[in-house]
C-alpha cells in the first residue's frame, strides 16, 4: 500500500479543520509554495535497547517529502562509527536496517503491517520537521482532539496509523503521541504508547523549526527515553533532483572486525 498525494486529491479533499490551516501558517507555510521536501542533518545520542544503561553518539541525514508520507533516515553510529543504520518508509514499504561495516547484518527487519505502521507513525509525529507536509500531502486526515491537540492519521487496514499532536503556548507542536506504536518490527509486535518532545524552536528558513527532539517508549507507566537529537542543518527543497533519494549512501565506515564480534560489542537489538 502506498501512502501518496497529488493534485486531484487535493481538489477532492475535504477541508481542514480550522485549527489545523491555522497551525501550518503558524509554523511559516505558504499556501502558494511547492516545497516538496526538506533536508536535514543531526547528531544526537540513542540506546541500542531500551534497558541499555549507556548511550551511543550518531549523525544522520533525512529526507522527508511533504506530498507523501515517505521519508529517509540514515545514521552513523557505535564504537567508531562502524555501525550504519537505515529506517525509511518509501513507496508504501517500511525499512530498518543495521549493518556493521556496511554490509554485515546485524538487523533486517523484514515488511510487514507493524512495520509499516510503526513507519507512518514515525512520520506524522515528525511533521514539526516538515511543516509544509501539513498543506501539501493530501493523504493526511486531521480532526481536533481537544484544547491544543491535533489527531493526525494515515494508511488503512492493519497499516492505519494515528498520532496524537500536543501544542504549546506559542501554538506550535510541542509533541507527539501514539497509543500502541509496535515496538518490533517482528512478532510479537509489542505495541506500545510512544512519545516525542519537539524544543529549541528557531526561525530558520521562514520557518518555525524545533531544533531539538527526544523520544521514549512509555513502559509500565514510565517514559523510558532512548533517542534524542540536534538539528544541525535543515532546509527545504522545491523541486527534488533525479536520484536525490539515493543521498549519503556512503553512511558506512570501513573498519576491520568480525561479524561476531560486532554483534557481541554492540548488542543491538531489533526494538526501535
Amino acid at each position: 500500500m502506498r501512502v501518496t498525494g497529488n493534485e486531484d486529491d487535493q481538489r477532492t479533499r475535504a477541508p481542514l479543520p480550522a485549527a489545523v490551516y491555522d497551525l501550518a501558517l503558524r509554523l511559516g507555510v505558504k499556501p502558494g509554495d511547492d516545497r516538496s521536501s526538506v533536508r536535514l542533518t543531526q547528531t544526537g545520542r540513542m540506546k541500542r535497547t531500551i534497558n541499555a544503561q549507556s548511550w551511543m553518539s550518531f549523525t544522520a541525514s533525512q529526507k522527508i517529502s511533504t506530498r507523501a508520507c515517505e521519508f529517509d533516515w540514515r545514521a552513523r553510529a557505535g564504537p567508531f562509527g562502524l555501525v550504519s543504520a537505515r529506517d525509511a518508509l518509501k513507496e508504501g514499504e517500511g525499512k530498518f536496517e543495521v549493518t556493521a561495516l556496511g554490509f554485515i547484518p546485524i538487523v533486517c527487519a523484514e515488511h510487514s503491517s507493524a512495520l509499516m505502521r510503526g513507519e507512518l507513525m514515525r512520520y506524522l509525529a515528525e511533521l514539526a520537521w516538515a511543516p509544509d507536509a501539513i498543506l501539501r500531502n493530501t493523504t493526511l486526515h486531521w480532526r481536533v482532539d481537544g484544547p491544543d491537540r491535533l489527531a493526525v492519521s494515515a494508511g488503512s487496514g492493519d497499516a492505519a496509523a494515528e498520532v496524537v499532536l500536543s501544542l504549546d503556548s506559542e501554538g506550535r507542536i510541542a509533541g507527539s503521541f501514539a497509543s500502541d506504536r509496535p515496538r518490533s518490527a517482528t512478532v510479537p509486535f509489542l505495541p506500545t504508547p510512544w512519545r516525542g518532545r519537539f524544543s529549541d524552536y528557531r526561525w530558520h528558513d521562514d520557518m518555525w523549526i524545533p531544533f531539538a527532539g527526544e523520544v521514549a517508549w512509555v513502559i509500565d507507566g514510565k517514559e523510558e527515553i532512548y533517542w534524542q537529537g540536534h538539528i544541525e542543518q535543515w532546509h527545504a527543497v522545491t523541486h527534488d533532483r533525479p536520484g536525490e533519494t539515493q543521498y549519503d549512501s556512503d553512511l558506512a565506515v570501513e573498519v576491520s572486525a568480525a561479524s561476531g564480534k560486532c554483534r557481541q560489542l554492540l548488542g543491538w537489538d531489533k526494538r526501535r
